[in-house]
């Protein structure tokens, strides 16, 4: 299959991810992807011939990242807005990975019922990913696709949680990122069904708090909390730190993907 990407148009442009592995394409205006997305992808613990399901996954920037990764992943794309989930079908085709990655146009809130009409049973996955909105703004984007990509008020997390615990099969795993001083709303929202609880913390520079923390946890996983050492993304004089070369640019994978 071709990778040739279609022109684009004034409203769209292409960028490239993981040193050029991928191409994509992504609205010019509002809520555009960056490292959250894979850093995200490279924290899965996924294997060849497993089952993975993005929620909220915009122009498909984690999920492609992943099954890139992971040759041999199935994986299902889940957006609510019908514009970002064309981008991610034709992302999907363009990069070659039609095959394995599929689209469907849905609210993550949506019931057991709206998902498993479009083929995504309960207790069916392997894996669920996300990245949900985390900025519990008071002044919230006049872009639709920004505020909805970003803002979020207190319950969101939670029902994105329910979302994924619903989905995944018993002993599957839930990753997702988050932001750092939002680290105990992550724990609680993950204690009643999810466990053995691992995190990462993600600092853009020494000697400096960290910025995004990313967990995994496994539904009706037992065992203590797990901090792992963070992982550093540039050094004293703003240069990427080789460590977050080989994630963002060459595709590695994270402590949490190797456990």
């Amino acid at each position: 299959m071709s990778t040739e990407m279609p022109p684009a148009d004034a409203d769209v442009t292409e960028d490239a991810i993981l040193g050029g592995r991928l191409v994509l394409r992504q609205p010019r205006r509002g809520h555009r992807f960056g490292h959250d997305a894979i850093l995200l992808a490279a924290a899965v613990a996924a294997h060849c011939g497993e089952r993975a399901v993005e929620l909220g996954a915009g122009v498909g920037a984690a999920g492609l990242a992943l099954a890139h990764r992971v040759a041999g992943l199935d994986v299902t794309l889940v957006e609510l807005d019908p514009t970002l989930a064309a981008l991610a079908c034709d992302n999907a085709k363009h990069n070659g990975l039609a095959d394995r990655v599929r689209v469907v146009c849905l609210d993550v809130t949506a019931p057991a019922d709206a998902f498993a009409a479009v083929g995504l049973d309960a207790a069916a996955t392997d894996h669920v990913l996300m990245n949900p909105p985390f900025n519990l703004s008071r002044n919230p984007s006049p872009d639709r696709g920004r505020r909805l990509a970003h803002d979020a008020d207190a319950a969101t997390l939670v029902q994105w949680l329910s979302a994924a615990e619903r989905l995944l099969r018993p002993g599957g795993a839930i990753t997702l990122i988050w932001r750092a001083d939002g680290l105990a709303d992550v724990l609680a929202a993950l204690a009643p069904g999810l466990g053995a609880t691992s995190v990462l913390p993600i600092h853009g520079k020494p000697d400096a708090s960290a910025i995004r923390i990313i967990a995994s946890a496994r539904k009706g996983g037992g065992g203590a909390l797990t901090l792992r050492p963070g992982l550093l993304l540039a050094d004293a004089t703003g240069k990427p730190t080789a460590q977050a070369e080989a994630v963002l640019r060459d595709g590695a994978a994270l402590s949490l993907a190797r456990a």
